[in-house]
């Protein structure tokens, strides 16, 4: 039987019988870790140690963090428990057990257990010294420090640091001062009062995509108290993304976003069980991972995942709200089993590259944080019921002009048949040269507009025939050709590979694209 659990106890614990409890003869490695309460502290002698804990939401966060722990390192049996009340010299304080199939996860997810309970999990102590006592103080990071040395060895023994924090505020001393989340500026509202609160804390929102747009709308529905949210994004963070996705910090640059996210929206609301999924929408998982959600929110920058997105909601009949962002224009669009999907509007799709995302077109910081926090808003509104324009249509916004359109999106008569999903068509071919070097048997179509040529023309012989254009007639290049389609970073030369193939012309785009940038 499978064990992944955080309890807290008022007895001593016994040992043998935890480490029995994660047992598991299929794995090669097993860690635990014993924090103790040590005769000293500061250089005043400890008489002994008293912990308190706010039960209702600590035990609800320790479990998350075991289950992030299983999730992260493939842990088969996994266990935290953390004393509360008074503690005599020498007592074990926590424990945490792991089981893993090889012994480096079972360090690794050990050390990220007792370092994310420190962090995270609302503990307080108090320290009974011969002289007088510290008087309740929050425990938070009272671990890390020690975690630093080589004591977490398997069976590894660690002496519970309880030095003070002056960092702590009066009002996180106690259990009692715990601050709770408070939405009564919202429940003002009529249309939200204590029946739509109740409805936002029982929704389940999968948001797609944890950039640009994706960070204005995780934030506000976790702060209107949504109560589970699932965050899908297979990308790590990189630092052009900081300047418009501020939920993060330059020192988080290359680790998963999803996994990011999840932690910076459990900080923001403990309330909240945030679900990180890190891997790409795609049709071989969103539709089961999409199922157990109420609304579907596309956060997405390609029209790829666009269309899929859309395609997996009206198959299961379930709410999305849709954005995308171009420079300083962006559009919403609220689809349901009533209104008009994309394929209403697009039949055949469109093709990735047709359109620049941030990174080929370039974006302001705001642009997608205004298109972001509509999308909030319009979610919602989903879930309280209320009405919107963006049902049935599409809500163009022009931040330049601060103009807004509302443009009607009639439902197709064969809706929503013509959504279900199929099969991806294969990629075109890419190939990595260096254009600096002579490129033999290919002709070099560069895809990118007058502008861009201009600033950074590439260093050998090459056609210029700009996407649009050559979208429009693919047959305007010769057949019998070996086409090699650049653009700056890649996908509107693929786009290019794609359509020239699809009318018979041998095509590959080049990997990576050319720019002057190193």
């Amino acid at each position: 039987m499978t064990v992944h659990s955080f309890t807290f106890s008022d007895q001593p614990l016994d040992l043998e019988q935890l480490r029995g409890s994660v047992e598991d003869r299929s794995c090669g490695g097993y860690v635990s870790f014993e924090g103790w309460v040590r005769d000293h502290n500061d250089g005043r002698q400890v008489a002994r140690l008293e912990y308190e804990a706010f039960e209702a939401l600590a035990v609800k966060e320790g479990q998350r963090i075991i289950e992030e722990a299983a999730y992260r390192f493939g842990v088969t049996q996994a266990r935290c428990v953390h004393r509360i009340g008074l503690l005599e010299l020498g007592q074990v304080a926590v424990w945490v057990g792991v089981s893993t199939p090889h012994r480096g996860e079972a360090f690794a997810a050990c050390r990220y257990i007792i370092d994310e309970v420190k962090h995270r999990v609302p503990i307080w102590k108090k320290e009974y010294y011969v002289d007088g006592d510290s008087g309740w103080v929050n425990c938070e990071r009272c671990a890390s420090a020690a975690l630093d040395s080589d004591s977490h060895a398997a069976h590894g023994h660690h002496h519970a640091d309880h030095s003070q924090d002056p960092a702590v505020s009066a009002l996180a001393r106690h259990p009692q001062g715990l601050v709770a989340p408070d939405y009564s500026r919202q429940q003002i509202l009529a249309e939200v009062g204590p029946l739509g609160q109740s409805r936002i804390r029982g929704a389940r929102v999968l948001v797609i995509g944890a950039g640009g747009l994706g960070v204005p709308v995780l934030s506000y529905l976790a702060g209107a108290g949504v109560g589970t949210l699932g965050v899908m994004d297979g990308d790590s963070l990189d630092a052009s993304n900081l300047h418009r996705q501020t939920l993060y910090a330059i020192t988080d640059v290359g680790r998963p976003k999803a996994l990011l996210a999840a932690d910076r929206l459990r900080a923001l609301n403990p309330e909240v069980d945030v679900r990180p999924y890190v891997e790409h929408a795609a049709l071989a998982n969103l539709a089961g991972i999409a199922a157990g959600y109420d609304v579907i929110v596309d956060c997405t920058d390609n029209f790829s995942a666009h269309f899929v997105i859309n395609d997996v909601a009206v198959t299961l009949a379930k709410p999305a709200v849709l954005a995308s962002v171009y420079q300083y224009e962006g559009q919403v669009q609220v689809i349901d089993t009533h209104s008009a999907c994309l394929r209403c509007l697009w039949p055949e799709g469109a093709r990735d590259g047709a359109v620049g995302n941030c990174a080929e077109a370039g974006v302001l910081g705001p642009v997608p944080g205004v298109l972001g926090s509509l999308q909030a808003l319009e979610v919602l509104k989903v879930i309280l019921g209320i009405d919107s324009p963006a049902r049935g249509a599409v809500i163009i916004v022009d931040l330049r002009t601060l103009e807004c359109r509302r443009i009607a999106a009639r439902r197709a008569a064969d809706c929503p048949a013509h959504c279900v999903p199929c099969a991806p068509s294969p990629e075109p071919e890419t190939i990595e040269l260096d254009l600096r070097l002579p490129v033999a048997g290919w002709t070099v179509v560069d895809v990118r507009e007058s502008a861009e040529v201009a600033a950074a023309p590439l260093p050998g012989a090459s056609l210029h025939l700009p996407l649009g254009r050559l979208l429009d007639d693919p047959a305007q290049l010769p057949e019998g050709g070996r086409y090699l389609c650049v653009c700056a970073r890649g996908l509107r030369a693929l786009t290019a590979a794609k359509a020239l193939r699809q009318n018979g012309r041998v095509a590959a785009s080049l990997a990576g694209g050319y720019r002057l940038d190193p």
